[in-house]
């Protein structure tokens, strides 16, 4: 059975069509100005051609493995083809299981719920918090920082020849961070990991958009990512990987779909029979058109190209830095050093400048989105601007005077579907606020940094 879509067009090259790239929002200043979302790394813009594959399927919506008319059987397909669409994208073993959860931060807790009596995680400081707050039921070693690829490998190396005693053991690691965008070394690590006796899962939330991911080449064990970072915002993610601990373990929810068969004791309960497949993790009605939304947007990247999409989007990551470079006021964050691989997130602060003030003023002034704070990985952050590790940084905290560190951060990301318009866009308001300063006041309203008005 299938659902006929529009065919992803192959001459179509970065940026990709979004939605809402014809959205105009007011400014502060008078008038109107075309959207510039900046702030992918949190969400991407659904994809067009995600958008157009679900209005497609909309009016054949029906239930998923619990009904035998027509519209069921057919959206019983989607979900099984999706999950074949994923297991080809992250390139996994024929034996792997395809978990369909709802976001990244699912599919690690849901991995985590899973691990064996007495596993070891071994986790960096740098996580974000997806991957680095599951593992509250198991010994959790937390890694400091390292400042070079290298180093990396060599404190996780000695961390796992170090432990006692010497049972199961898991590695939890990003791909590409979502506070600098610098990509990890996964395969190395990987290496580490199997070479004393630990498995490794790949937090890919931000490397999956941006980069191809191969399960085998990489040798990791599992893979998570969200959808609404992939272009597929319908809240939907993936854990994909060994199936030996996920059928080992009891269910991650208890429930209809993930049961095969329920029976009454005479005692008054009930014994259950739990699937073995990947139907054991995701009882109740499956998000199906989360489903075929990630498996959408995996073609439609696939069929783009990897290889023309990183070109582009490493063309934009070099003009954002060279322009930022310019400006003397603004560092960037950054944990292995300027020539450090990277995806296209840049985290920075402006001397001078409360980072929420700035990116308020980025956004009521020029109709700019970018991200403000501490972006859920609070330890890196505050590491990388050298603050008291108990220091807050919301919206609302105290100005930065010259020559003081400023206790968060501003991010600005991107993707495939940027166009060249937004950067330039970007990089111009950041000079004119570094030398004129903000046209408006600002100031803290239910936490967020507002025009006072």
């Amino acid at each position: 059975m299938s659902v006929s879509t529009l065919a992803a067009d192959p001459s179509v090259c970065a940026p990709l069509p979004v939605l809402g790239r014809d959205v105009a929002v007011p400014l502060v200043t008078g008038g109107e100005v075309t959207y510039a979302a900046l702030d992918y790394a949190a969400s991407a813009p659904a994809l067009q051609r995600v958008w157009d594959d679900v209005a497609a399927y909309a009016p054949y919506y029906g239930s998923v493995h619990r009904g035998a008319g027509y519209l069921s059987q057919l959206s019983t397909d989607l979900f099984e083809n999706a999950r074949r669409t994923v297991a080809a994208f992250l390139d996994c073993h024929e034996e792997d299981e395809v978990i369909f959860t709802r976001s990244t931060t699912d599919s690690l807790n849901l991995l985590a719920a899973t691990l064996p009596d007495d596993c070891q995680v071994f986790v960096f400081e740098t996580e974000h918090h997806a991957s680095l707050l599951p593992w509250r039921g198991a010994r959790v070693t937390c890694l400091d920082a390292p400042r070079t690829p290298q180093q990396a490998v060599a404190t996780l190396e000695r961390a796992l020849a170090d432990r006692d005693p010497h049972g199961p053991a898991l590695v939890c690691v990003t791909g590409a961070s979502n506070v600098t965008g610098e990509l990890w070394p996964v395969r190395e690590l990987a290496a580490a990991a199997h070479a004393h006796g630990a498995r490794i899962v790949l937090d890919a939330a931000q490397l999956a958009p941006h980069h191809p991911v191969s399960v085998k080449d990489l040798d990791v064990d599992w893979i998570a990512f969200s959808g609404h970072k992939l272009y597929a915002p319908f809240g939907s993610g993936v854990l994909a990987g060994r199936a030996d601990w996920l059928r080992a373990a009891e269910p991650y929810l208890a429930g209809g779909g993930a049961s095969r068969k329920v029976t009454r004791r005479t005692d008054g309960g009930v014994d259950v029979e739990w699937h073995e497949s990947a139907a054991r993790h995701e009882a109740g009605s499956p998000n199906v058109i989360g489903a075929y939304s990630i498996a959408s947007a995996c073609k439609a990247l696939t069929e783009a190209g990897f290889d023309a999409l990183v070109a582009r989007e490493q063309y934009l990551i070099e003009k954002v830095r060279e322009g930022l470079a310019g400006v003397p006021e603004v560092k960037v964050l950054s944990l292995f050093g300027d020539d450090s691989p990277r995806v296209g997130v840049i985290s920075f602060v402006v001397e001078g400048w409360n980072s929420s003030h700035f990116a308020a003023a980025l956004s009521a002034e020029y109709g700019i989105g970018v991200r403000d704070g501490l972006f859920c990985a609070h330890p890196l952050v505050r590491t990388l601007l050298g603050a008291d590790p108990q220091t807050q940084g919301e919206c609302g905290a105290p100005e930065a005077a010259p020559g003081e560190k400023s206790l968060n951060a501003i991010r600005v990301s991107f993707g495939a579907g940027t166009p060249d318009e937004h950067v330039e866009r970007f990089l111009g308001a950041v000079k004119e606020l570094v030398r004129d300063g903000a046209k408006w006041n600002y100031r803290t309203e239910d936490g967020r940094c507002v025009p006072a008005v």
